[in-house]
């Protein structure tokens, strides 16, 4: 195995049980490459469910948290810091937006939205308290907090971890008559991930984002769109609500917006929707830190460029091309948009493509049993991507 001379077992004595990685521990990266503690390489086909959407220490964005380094790292919000504002600034202007509620990982910005939809439902739509609704999706994945996992469908994540927060109500994704038959008098919000990442990168039938604008509109219920994985340019456009033209309520972003390299995420929203909050009734000791501000700065900057979005684009062509080739005997469906792609794999389970992958140099990472994920960085060479695919094809074949 490629941790042959590191103690993988001796090493992880301490480590509590949450994920279930590949028998392999990197030490090193460098774009789309990864090296091991025993200097073995392997194309990165993950990209940390799109947190290295610019590959590993790109270059512009080590210079950025290198320049923060030698300033400043943490005020926390107790006081302003010179950085905080620039990014707000920054992040609000590329989504449209006015106010910015900078956070730390992804589930803290979907809390941060779920209590934002909530007290916009009481204090401006007038839901009597504590009546208030969301609607939330079948299959979905917005992290692992107590709330959050109360509306999963994933057993793992939600069994024997009750008793589980109200509030919630469930229609199938894709469905936006479902999404309206659950509206009353009492919903505030819809939450969903304009695609389904950890289901196996779902993507729902044309129109259905626009649809669910529209009832959102109508019956003056805020559009959430879960844009942490999908988002900041994975699927070809900034956003994947941009590929019908939706502009959500409120986004919630995280991953890809620190670079890689340190959690950011945010929610970003119009005055009256974020406005809701007043101080002390929300925060963070990280959020908004000057190293992140400074780090997510540049990648905003990065993406009004366009540059990483007409990659994904460009390169997703023969990502599609080469996947929907595949034989039908080795997967049953192969689903993409952009450099991102689910494929169901056909008489084994994804653990084992994943294992098989890692002794031909690849990673990835299986989901539901079956189901494999594709995610390169988007900074990744047409030679690369290729040669991973190569690969990739090579152990369904053999398998």
């Amino acid at each position: 195995m490629a941790a042959s001379s590191f103690d993988l077992a001796r090493s992880h004595a301490h480590v509590a049980n949450n994920y279930h990685p590949l028998a392999v521990c990197l030490s090193r990266g460098d774009g789309a490459w990864v090296e091991d503690v025993n200097g073995t390489r392997y194309l990165d086909f993950l990209a940390g469910y799109s947190a290295l959407n610019f590959g590993h220490r790109h270059p512009r964005l080590v210079a950025a948290a290198t320049a923060q380094l030698e300033r400043m790292t943490l005020t926390s919000r107790a006081f302003d810091n010179d950085q905080l504002p620039v990014f707000c600034d920054a992040l609000a202007e590329l989504c449209g937006m006015d106010l910015v509620l900078p956070m730390n990982t992804g589930a803290e910005a979907v809390e941060t939205a779920l209590k934002t939809a909530r007290k916009w439902g009481y204090e401006v739509k007038g839901v009597p308290e504590p009546k208030a609704e969301i609607i939330v999706m079948s299959g979905n994945f917005h992290g692992r907090t107590i709330s959050i996992i109360s509306f999963s469908d994933d057993p793992a994540a939600h069994d024997h971890f009750g008793p589980h927060t109200p509030g919630f109500v469930k229609v199938p994704y894709g469905d936006a008559a479902a999404v309206e038959a659950a509206i009353t008098e009492h919903t505030v919000a819809v939450l969903v991930e304009p695609i389904q990442g950890e289901a196996g990168v779902i993507t729902p039938p044309d129109g259905y984002l626009t649809a669910v604008r529209e009832l959102c509109t109508r019956h003056r219920v805020l559009m959430l769109a879960d844009e942490i994985q999908s988002g900041l340019g994975r699927t070809g456009r900034t956003f994947a609500c941009d590929h019908e033209g939706v502009r959500p309520d409120a986004y919630i972003l995280g991953k890809a917006l620190g670079g890689g390299i340190l959690p950011v995420s945010a929610v970003v929203a119009p005055t009256d929707v974020l406005g809701v909050f007043a101080p002390g009734q929300h925060g963070s000791t990280f959020g908004g830190n000057p190293l992140a501000a400074a780090v997510g700065v540049e990648v905003i900057r990065m993406l009004r460029e366009g540059e990483i979005q007409q990659r994904a684009r460009d390169l997703g062509v023969a990502f599609h091309d080469r996947l929907a080739a595949l034989p039908s005997s080795q997967v049953s469906a192969v689903r993409t948009r952009g450099l991102w792609a689910g494929i169901d794999v056909v008489g084994r389970s994804g653990r084992e493509v994943c294992d098989g992958l890692v002794a031909r140099g690849v990673l990835t990472k299986d989901t539901h049993g079956h189901t494999l994920r594709l995610a390169p960085p988007l900074t990744i060479s047409a030679d690369d991507l290729a040669l991973g695919l190569d690969r990739l094809a090579d152990e369904l074949a053999a398998g």
